[in-house]
């Protein structure tokens, strides 16, 4: 009988979770292996967050200039569609190679498949058995199945990235982070949009003032929202698409030359078999402790999105990465606590947030000063000519340290950042306002909206 393979670790997915946990194990002197069934280098190097923001700078510096047209800007830059993909791609082309020739180079040995669990240490992988004494699984997030008559006409985020032109008309099936800042490019590009959501608003983990600020103002450039309506069925046409849905208990329907499914995602497990090694999973992924171990199978660790203790942002997947790895190495040795992560939503103008939302912070603590406002008169949004510029601040009045803050301007996805070291380090609204910032700059501002009203 051919011997089987062994490994001391054996990492599922190849992005910033896996990829972490790998490089540590192999540099303890353990031996180990990883497998993806894609391109190795995961979904934010390859099919997320950084192609995203390079195909959505053309679309801001669109918007800026249609912003300033009659105040100096008379004619609109041409975005070339097919170049700006090239761009693209040469960022995201070579990161595949590189990352393998990287994890090689260090020892680790490479597979390109999904394993299915056979038993409490073995897969079953490219033909091959292999077992391990510890596995890390850290395959990440797929888009939802909607599970409905003509689903395989959805296009989903992938689809979006390689888009080789842009189209007269988008339907997006869903309103939560891809769905909205993918609507907002292609409307500033040119496209009309229509978001089918099935709730009654969009972007639910974030502020609803500046949500609400937010849609309507995607509504003056393109974008038509639909709430509270399902989406029943897709139909192919000649040139279109024809997406059927329900809304207040009547039939209706749009025609679209793109649909897309921007309904959410899901930990991506369904292919491991997990059953076979008793592994506790949920919705929310592999159901872990506070060392990132699975709950009933002690020598499997889950980190990345896929865990139960995820956040969708690229830090935590790393963080993540980190304290899996040292807890294989040592046991029970770091415990991963959910840090105040700043997140943003890269719609034009962006959307962020730090900290507690209010419903969090009302319910937290006994009384809560709410810092908010409307900042479009002010110089930063006037000298752009951008008609949008909001804040909502939290603060525990009893200390009064700032405990809450949401952004929305050209600006927040930076800004947010200060306010996400404030909290950090527990400061006070008077220990804020004494920092000195430049001036004139959004992050200057950021003193101004914890002003008392006179």
């Amino acid at each position: 009988m051919k011997e089987i393979k062994h490994y001391d670790v054996f990492v599922i997915g190849s992005g910033i979770a896996g990829q972490t946990a790998a490089k540590f194990c192999i540099n303890k002197g353990k031996t180990v292996a990883i497998a993806d069934n894609r391109a190795y280098g995961g979904t934010c190097a390859l099919r997320g967050c950084d192609p995203k923001k390079i195909l959505l700078q053309f679309s801001e510096l669109l918007h800026t200039s249609q912003l300033l047209t009659k105040k100096g800007v008379s004619k609109m830059p041409k975005i070339k569609w097919k170049t700006v993909q090239k761009f693209k791609s040469s960022f995201t082309d070579s990161i595949p190679p590189n990352t393998e020739e990287d994890l090689v180079a260090l020892g680790i040995d490479l597979y390109h498949q999904s394993p299915v669990f056979q038993n409490k240490n073995e897969i079953l992988i490219e033909g091959k058995l292999i077992s391990a004494d510890k596995f890390v699984i850290a395959t990440g997030m797929i888009p939802l199945d909607l599970k409905i008559k003509g689903q395989e006409y959805l296009k989903v985020s992938d689809d979006i990235l390689n888009l080789k032109s842009i189209p007269k008309h988008a339907t997006f099936i869903g309103s939560g982070y891809v769905g909205m800042e993918f609507a907002s490019m292609l409307a500033i590009l040119g496209c009309k949009v229509t978001i089918i959501e099935k709730g009654a608003r969009s972007l639910t983990a974030f502020d609803p003032f500046l949500v609400e600020t937010l849609v309507n103002y995607l509504k003056t450039i393109g974008v038509t929202f639909i709430y509270n309506a399902q989406v029943t069925s897709i139909e192919k046409l000649k040139k279109n698409f024809k997406v059927n849905y329900t809304l207040q208990g009547a039939q209706q329907s749009i025609k679209s030359r793109k649909v897309f499914n921007t309904a959410g995602r899901v930990p991506s497990i369904n292919m491991l078999d997990l059953d076979k090694v008793n592994v506790k999973f949920d919705e929310s992924g592999v159901v872990v402790n506070d060392y990132l171990q699975s709950v009933s199978n002690p020598n499997v660790f889950a980190c990345g999105d896929v865990s139960s203790k995820a956040l969708p942002l690229t830090p935590v997947s790393g963080l993540q990465g980190y304290v899996a790895s040292h807890n294989i190495i040592k046991d029970q040795s770091k415990v991963f606590t959910i840090p105040f992560m700043p997140s943003t939503v890269f719609t034009n103008p962006k959307l962020s947030s730090v900290g507690y939302s209010e419903e969090e912070a009302l319910s937290r603590f006994k009384n809560v000063k709410i810092y908010k406002g409307d900042a479009s008169s002010w110089y930063n949004a006037r000298k752009e000519n951008n008609p949008v510029y909001a804040y909502k601040i939290l603060v525990n009045e009893r200390t009064n340290e700032i405990v809450g803050a949401h952004l929305l301007s050209t600006e927040a996805h930076e800004t947010i950042n200060i306010f996400s070291m404030a909290i950090s380090q527990k400061m006070t609204v008077s220990e804020f306002k004494k920092q000195m910032f430049t001036y004139p700059t959004y992050t200057n501002d950021l003193k101004s909206m914890l002003q008392d009203e006179d």
